[in-house]
C-alpha cells in the first residue's frame, strides 16, 4: 500500500484528474445537455440538499429520483426545499426513504448516480456499498474519520477504477479554475521548490443541537454530529481538510510527519460534544518543506481562510497570485465559475464522455492528512505518515438503532494514545488504568 501512496503515484493521479477536469470545462456546454442521468441523495441535510441543487444547476437534464435520510423530518425538509428550488427535476414519489436502511433502499433504485452527504463517519461503508451497486458517486468530504476507514476508502477507489465508476469529491478547490491554473504554474516551477507555507481555516463557532427530552444518546449524537469525532472527525478533519488538500496538491504528495498542539478552551459545554476548538500543527513533507496548519472555531476571533506558499524563487497564495518568475494574477472570467457547481459539471461530463473521473484516492490521502494532524494534537506526539496509515484506530461503533451510547472522553495530550481500543472511546490514564 505504501507503494500505491508514493509521491510518483500521487503526482500521476493528480495530473490525470486535473487534465480531465480542464477538458470537461471546455466541453461542458456540449456534454451536459441531453444527459438523462437519474440521481439519488443519501443524507438530506444542508449539504446533501445543496449538492442536489448544484447538480441540477450543472446539468439541467439530470433528475433527482430518490431521497434517503435517517431522520424523517430532515427528509421532509429537504424535499420541500428541493421542490421549490428545482421543481420538475425532482421526481422522487415512491422513492423517499428514512431510517437505518435508507441507504440500501436508495441504492436499490434505478438511479445512475448517488450523492453521499451523511455525517463523514458513515462514508467508508456508504462508498463501498455505492461502488458495489455500480453507481457513479459524488461524495462529500472528508471520506473517513479514522485510518481504518481510510483504508476501506482506498480499497473502494481501486474497485471504482476497475469498474469504470466515476467518483468526484467535495474538495471544490480542485474544480475552481483559478486554483487549477495557479497549481499548474506552481508545478511548472513558477516559485521554484516550495520550502514552507501556511494553511488556515480560522472562524467563529457553528451550529449545535441541544438535547431534548426523549432523544436517545445515539439520536442526539448523530443530530449533533459536528461535535463527535466518530461522526465528523473533529473540525480539523471535517472542514480544514480543504486547506490541507491544497497543501498536498501544491507539494505533490502527502506529509511524512506531523507535530503540534490543540485544545478545547471555549466550547466546553456538553452540547459541544468532546472535540477541540483549535489546532496548530506543523507538517513536514518529503523534500523538507514545512507547512503550518492552523484552524479554530471560536466566536469573537479573527476569521481567515486561505493558503500561502514560499518557494526558492517566489511566493504564492496557491489560488489567485504568484510573485515569481513569471509573476501572475488571476483575472476573473466574464462568467465566474462556481466551483460547487463545477465539480458536478466535471463529474457528469466525464460520465457522458466515457472518461470517468476518480478522485477517491486523492481525497482519501487528504482525509488521512487531516486525521494525522488531529492525532498529533490529540496525543501530543509526533505522528508519521507510516504510523497513521498502518494504525488500527477505529472510531466507528456499530450503529443500527437508536439507544444508549456514552460520550467519548475529551482527548488529553500526553494521555490519549494513537492506537486506542476499538471505537477509540477508552484511553489510558497516567496510572495505566481505564
Amino acid at each position: 500500500m505504501m507503494d500505491d501512496l508514493s509521491r510518483r503515484s500521487f503526482l500521476k493521479t493528480s495530473a490525470a484528474v486535473a487534465g480531465v477536469a480542464a477538458w470537461s470545462r471546455t466541453a461542458a456546454a456540449r456534454a451536459l445537455r441531453g444527459v438523462p442521468l437519474r440521481a439519488g441523495v443519501i443524507g438530506c441535510g444542508g449539504r446533501g440538499t445543496g449538492a442536489a441543487r448544484d447538480l441540477i444547476a450543472a446539468a439541467p437534464d439530470v433528475t433527482i429520483t430518490a431521497l434517503g435520510d435517517l431522520f424523517p423530518d430532515r427528509l421532509a425538509r429537504s424535499k420541500a426545499q428541493l421542490t421549490q428550488a428545482i421543481g420538475p427535476q425532482l421526481r422522487t414519489e415512491g422513492r423517499e426513504f428514512s431510517g437505518f436502511d435508507a441507504v440500501a433502499q436508495v441504492l436499490a433504485t434505478d438511479c445512475d448516480l448517488v450523492i453521499l452527504a451523511t455525517p463523514p463517519g458513515f462514508r467508508p461503508q456508504h462508498l463501498a456499498a455505492a461502488v458495489a451497486a455500480g453507481k457513479h458517486i459524488f461524495t462529500e468530504k472528508p471520506v473517513a474519520v479514522d485510518p481504518v476507514g481510510v483504508r476501506s476508502v482506498l480499497a473502494s477507489a481501486e474497485r471504482a477504477a476497475a469498474n469504470g465508476t466515476a467518483v468526484v469529491a467535495g474538495t471544490q478547490r480542485r474544480h475552481d479554475p483559478k486554483y487549477v491554473e495557479a497549481m499548474r504554474r506552481l508545478h511548472d516551477g513558477a516559485i521554484g521548490e516550495i520550502l514552507s507555507g501556511q494553511v488556515y481555516w480560522n472562524q467563529g463557532g457553528l451550529w449545535h443541537v441541544e438535547r431534548t427530552s426523549g432523544m436517545s444518546d445515539v439520536e442526539w449524537q448523530i443530530r449533533n454530529w459536528l461535535y463527535l469525532a466518530w461522526l465528523s472527525g473533529d473540525h480539523v478533519v471535517e472542514q480544514h481538510i480543504h486547506n490541507l488538500d491544497v497543501a498536498n496538491w501544491a507539494l505533490g504528495g502527502t506529509p511524512v510527519r506531523a507535530n503540534g498542539v490543540g485544545g478545547r478552551q471555549v466550547r466546553v459545554d456538553p452540547s459541544y460534544g468532546h472535540i477541540f476548538d483549535h489546532f496548530g500543527v506543523e507538517l513536514e513533507y518529503a523534500n523538507g518543506a514545512r507547512i503550518l496548519s492552523m484552524c479554530r472555531q471560536q466566536d469573537g476571533t479573527a476569521r481567515y481562510v486561505g493558503e500561502y506558499f514560499v518557494g526558492t524563487r517566489g511566493t504564492s497564495d496557491g489560488s489567485s497570485w504568484i510573485r515569481g518568475s513569471p509573476a501572475w494574477r488571476w483575472t476573473e472570467a466574464e462568467e465566474p465559475v462556481n466551483p460547487y457547481v463545477q465539480e458536478h459539471a466535471d463529474l457528469v461530463a466525464s460520465i457522458a464522455a466515457g472518461r470517468p473521473l476518480n478522485e477517491l484516492r486523492q481525497v482519501a490521502e487528504s482525509t488521512l492528512t487531516a486525521i494525522m494532524v488531529r492525532e498529533a494534537a490529540y496525543t501530543g506526539q509526533v505522528i508519521t505518515w507510516d504510523q497513521i496509515l498502518a494504525s488500527d484506530l477505529d472510531l466507528m461503533p456499530d450503529v443500527e438503532a437508536f439507544g444508549t451510547m456514552a460520550m467519548p472522553p475529551v482527548p488529553a495530550p500526553g494521555i490519549t494514545q494513537l492506537n486506542r481500543p476499538p471505537f477509540g472511546y477508552a484511553q489510558e490514564s497516567p496510572a495505566g488504568g481505564r
